[in-house]
């Protein structure tokens, strides 16, 4: 498991403008996207003692959480994905899974996780009977990503935020979202081993500091 470098910083409108022509002039936007910009819905997974947010908002240093995400509501394209926190540090673990078998999960059906190939599968599946995981919300939101080559670099702009409500139909295109209260704009900044001075000077706001902001947490203000 390799572990990435990363800040999160809550920024404004007004933020969002700077960098993102700050960006354009240096970055090149994220392929997978219509100029770098994409819609991201995810489904996360929690127990009955909200343990992945109950260790995020106590700010456990090491830490872990599940869920499947896809990309402009194409279901040909889906993951699951184990996000782990180490010390600050982050890394991610992915699956495919098919729109047949993330829809089994979402409705209980679980056997056959259990002699699946793929070993996330088989934790999360280990993880569902022995920690009580279970699906918990839907998270939405709109996403601008810029790439850079040395070190690795990511800088993604996330808004819009919206939740689910406690709705687990992942799969279902119309499923009804609302805005996540009153959520920021998140900037986030991930490298490997070093992030290049021209990009920290880029990512560099006025009155602008690293923040913890978690978009499955604010999600669950409703619950």
């Amino acid at each position: 498991m390799e572990f990435r470098h990363e800040w999160k910083h809550e920024i404004s409108h007004h933020d969002l403008i700077i960098l993102r022509q700050r960006l354009r002039a240096v970055l090149q936007p994220d392929r997978h996207g219509v100029e770098g910009k994409y819609f991201i819905r995810s489904l996360y997974f929690d127990n009955a003692a909200d343990k992945a947010l109950r260790e995020k908002l106590d700010g456990v240093a090491i830490r872990e959480k599940f869920r499947i995400r896809y990309y402009d509501l194409d279901p040909t394209v889906i993951h699951l994905e184990k996000k782990s926190k180490h010390n600050g540090l982050g890394s991610k673990q992915t699956a495919p899974l098919t729109a047949q078998e993330t829809q089994s999960i979402v409705d209980g059906d679980w056997d056959w996780m259990a002699q699946d190939h793929r070993p996330l599968v088989q934790e999360l599946y280990r993880k569902i009977r022995s920690q009580g995981l279970r699906p918990k919300t839907i998270v939405d939101y709109t996403r601008e990503a810029y790439t850079f080559p040395a070190g690795n670099v990511r800088v993604t702009l996330d808004y819009d935020i919206r939740t689910g409500l406690g709705s687990t139909n992942l799969l279902d295109p119309n499923c009804p979202t609302i805005p996540a209260g009153d959520s920021p704009i998140i900037l986030e900044v991930k490298w490997d081993h070093f992030l290049p001075s021209l990009i920290r000077d880029i990512v560099q706001l006025e009155s602008r500091h690293t923040s913890a902001f978690s978009k499955y947490a604010i999600c669950r203000i409703y619950d």
